[in-house]
């Protein structure tokens, strides 16, 4: 099969092209950044050019929907499958996505249900996976041992520098930002259920932007106010106080390495390790770790980060808060370890460093279900047969 893999940077697309190129696909690699994801001249130029110098294509595939991309296929009539691995993604609030050349594939189950009535036979839900060939090609040395072994990892942002509530919290009244507070601290003692965007009212989110302000979305979009305020805001700082109260309350009572390029100094006990490249350095911290750490980011309202898949399918050992969709495709306390406050995650920590066998056989029956079921090979082939 041919198709046209329109790249553009995403941390996903590497392990996807090998799996494309281990199912012997005729992959034409169209590596090209656009200046806007709506509107690029050159870009629609080039991609167009591409499609007619590739007579017999199949498909154009990119990672995360791109109302570029799905401009060209549909002129062209040529199916564009997307998977889109973000969330929130801006881009699905774009009318493109109901163009019927469109098969988009969305990695939240809840999100993909949000948007599937724009687009009903061509929008899907479809979980994230892992590159599982290139991480068992990894082997660990004496040195990456000595480098990285340690009791507990986390690899992520803090999302203190990325939070945009933070540089907008000053502008608001203060019932508002007494309000946001409330809704944050009660979001964060519950896991694997997001009521943000349903405890507040069109009203109350068309006042929070009349303060705040931010850029309009494109003129053929649906500006959904209140889902940009509950996740793009208050989502992301439920990320950031989550990240912050839980790494500071398992430094205080374990050794922890943090890999983060975020300012840390507000954890003074934490083992600040920098930043970790995603093909280098993380599968070797995975492979290390006797514990590594997820969280997930808030306005996942179900779905699995792709972080849990690279864990697992590395042969780590995992803890992660709760999500309706984990439970769904693994076996909590056999595949891996769910926990549902920062209490049960102590608790939770504390005995599987003390109990190594049984962490080992979790880490080991987790990376053999990842093998069996969630690598980019078996997704792919399941995406190509529903899409063509």
């Amino acid at each position: 099969m041919k198709i046209i893999y329109c790249r553009w940077g995403s941390i996903c697309e590497d392990g996807i092209m090998n799996a494309f190129k281990r199912l012997k696909h005729d992959i034409v690699d169209f590596y090209r950044l656009f200046n806007s994801v709506d509107y690029d001249k050159e870009y629609l130029k080039s991609l167009a050019d591409c499609i007619q110098a590739n007579p017999g294509v199949n498909c154009v595939f990119s990672v995360n929907f791109q109302p570029i991309v799905a401009r060209v296929c549909k002129v062209f009539k040529l199916p564009y499958i997307s998977w889109t691995v973000d969330c929130p993604s801006f881009q699905l609030y774009s009318e493109t996505i109901a163009y019927p050349t469109n098969r988009i594939f969305v990695l939240d189950r809840l999100q993909a249900a949000k948007f599937a009535p724009m687009n009903p036979n061509n929008i899907f839900h479809m979980p994230m996976a892992c590159d599982l060939a290139t991480w068992d090609s990894v082997k660990i040395t004496p040195a990456d041992h000595k480098e990285y072994d340690c009791d507990i990892s986390f690899i992520g942002s803090l999302y203190s520098e990325k939070c945009r509530y933070n540089s907008v919290e000053k502008d608001l009244p203060d019932y508002m930002q007494g309000y946001v507070k409330g809704l944050v601290d009660a979001q964060l003692n519950v896991y694997g259920y997001n009521f943000i965007e349903d405890s507040i009212s069109d009203e109350w989110a068309s006042d929070f932007k009349k303060y705040v302000g931010w850029v309009p979305l494109g003129e053929d979009y649906i500006e959904d106010v209140k889902g940009i305020v509950a996740d793009l805001y208050i989502g992301e700082k439920c990320t950031e106080q989550d990240r912050i109260r839980t790494l500071r309350a398992i430094s205080e009572n374990f050794n922890m390495d943090l890999y983060t390029l975020s300012d840390t100094s507000m954890l003074p006990k934490i083992n600040n390790r920098g930043g970790a490249d995603s093909n280098r350095m993380q599968p070797r911290i995975f492979k290390c770790s006797k514990i590594n750490l997820s969280m997930t980011n808030r306005p996942f309202k179900s779905g699995i980060p792709l972080r849990v898949f690279d864990i697992m399918g590395a042969g780590g050992f995992l803890i992660s808060n709760y999500q309706p969709e984990l439970a769904e495709l693994f076996v909590p306390g056999e595949d891996i370890v769910l926990y549902d406050s920062i209490p049960d995650l102590l608790m939770k920590i504390e005995y599987y460093l003390e109990h190594e066998e049984e962490r080992i056989q979790i880490a080991r029956n987790g990376y053999e279900k990842v093998k069996e079921f969630h690598s980019y090979d078996a997704r792919l082939e399941e995406m190509l047969e529903i899409s063509l």
